[in-house]
């Protein structure tokens, strides 16, 4: 029985596009047989980041994410894969760059839990 590839989304943060590691970061998910099937570029808005964060609402951090998230635009991609959400959550690493294992995209690329990259 074969498995069916899935879809999922990934948003390349502002730190990525402002360090050039777009690139990179796409090459890396196509070396593991994940392929990219759709990419914009957009420029984040508050209800946009209300949406995606809902999950934070009234949290202390959520006024710096969002300023973070409108620096620059960020690159949606729409990834298709094998298992590929759970095979992108690993390859992404934990949230906190800082202590993200190495060998990770936030691990190498990620400075903080804000400036993470993905």
């Amino acid at each position: 029985m074969s498995k069916l590839k899935e879809r999922t989304l990934i948003i390349l943060k502002p730190d990525a596009l402002h360090r050039g590691l777009v690139g990179e970061i796409l090459s890396r998910f196509e070396r593991k047989g994940i392929r990219p099937v759709g990419m914009k570029m957009i420029k984040m808005t508050d209800l946009l980041l209300d949406e995606h964060y809902a999950q934070h609402k009234g949290k202390h951090f959520l006024p710096r994410l969002k300023d973070f998230m409108k620096l620059l635009p960020v690159v949606l991609v729409v990834l298709e894969g094998l298992e590929v959400a759970r095979v992108v959550r690993a390859m992404c690493g934990p949230t906190d760059g800082k202590n993200a294992p190495p060998g990770t995209i936030r691990g190498d690329f990620g400075m903080s839990i804000s400036n993470n990259i993905i």
